[in-house]
């Protein structure tokens, strides 16, 4: 297992000036992200796929154990505020439960009986997608829980480190980073979850694009919770409704801090009809203003 190998070059990193070991894992770093290059096809796939089977009641579900675990709750945690996806439709599957997402809890990453008890608990739908993440490729309850969860209808996405894993092999959709040894042999929170990490950040966001919630650039969807969003979505507003700031202004409050129906009730859209035409676009505004500009048949 390629990450759990010991590189001879870092023998003697303990040894080294404390610079030249910063540099030495900064470059193992880089290596990290240069590694995902290769998967941006198998990225795109598994969003696309995710995309289509979520529809309006499927659900996230996030599965791994220590740190990729955590990784992977701190991804799906990210897509309520940044793109207003439902907390009801977010499930955080941790070996050892939530307590391990602070602390060490010995043994639980071999608990394939949890892993199963979990995916249960989780009353699996087919429009339900769950995404299973571990360096190693092998870790029996992400690897469990993913068999499993396809057993059972759901579209399942593996992301790994080692070639050749049961967790590539049982996912329908799987993503390997291939990040080699370590510059500390079989610490995979460094180069494995670095590399992790980005083919989370590239694979929820790429699921949002396809589901229509990011225009012109734009995170459309953000939830308005401080001072700063406020501020972004009012000019949001101004630039895609091409209207002055005071407008821009009126229509966000007018639309209760959404920004997509502050856009169209600033096209002169009713905050009603804003409504009907998101709820019939499935929340897409690119699909509403489409619509708005289509010709009547």
């Amino acid at each position: 297992m390629k990450t759990e190998t010991l590189d001879a070059r870092y023998l003697d990193l303990d040894k080294w000036p404390t610079e030249s070991a910063v540099q030495a894992m900064l470059e193992g770093q880089m290596a990290a992200i240069a590694a995902i290059q290769s998967q941006t096809a198998a990225i795109a796939r598994a969003a696309e796929a995710a995309a289509a089977r979520l529809g309006h009641e499927g659900r996230l579900i996030y599965v791994g154990a220590g740190t990729s675990g955590r990784l992977a709750v701190q991804d799906g945690t990210e897509l309520n505020p940044t793109f207003n996806w439902p907390m009801k439709r977010l499930i955080f599957l941790m070996a050892g439960g939530y307590g391990a997402l602070t602390q060490a809890y010995e043994g639980a990453e071999d608990n394939t009986e949890a892993a199963r008890a979990d995916i249960d608990g989780c009353v699996i739908t087919p429009s339900d997608v769950v995404i299973g993440v571990a360096a190693s490729g092998s870790t029996p309850y992400t690897v469990a829980a993913i068999e499993h969860a396809r057993t059972l209808g759901a579209l399942t996405i593996g992301i790994s480190n080692n070639a050749g894993t049961p967790l590539i092999a049982h996912a329908e959709h799987h993503v390997l980073a291939d990040t080699g040894s370590e510059v500390l042999a079989g610490s995979t929170r460094m180069k494995a979850g670095t590399a992790q990490k980005a083919v989370l950040n590239l694979l929820s966001t790429a699921l949002m694009l396809r589901l229509g919630f990011v225009y012109r650039g734009r995170m459309v969807a953000m939830r308005v919770s401080n001072a700063k969003l406020l501020q972004r979505g009012r000019r949001m507003i101004q630039e895609l409704a091409g209207v002055e700031a005071e407008v821009a202004i009126r229509a966000l409050d007018v639309a209760g801090n959404d920004i997509r129906r502050g856009v169209l009730v600033a096209m002169g859209v009713s905050l009603g009809e804003a409504d009907a035409l998101l709820d019939a676009h499935h929340g897409s505004l690119r699909a509403v203003l489409q619509a708005l500009d289509a010709p009547e048949a």
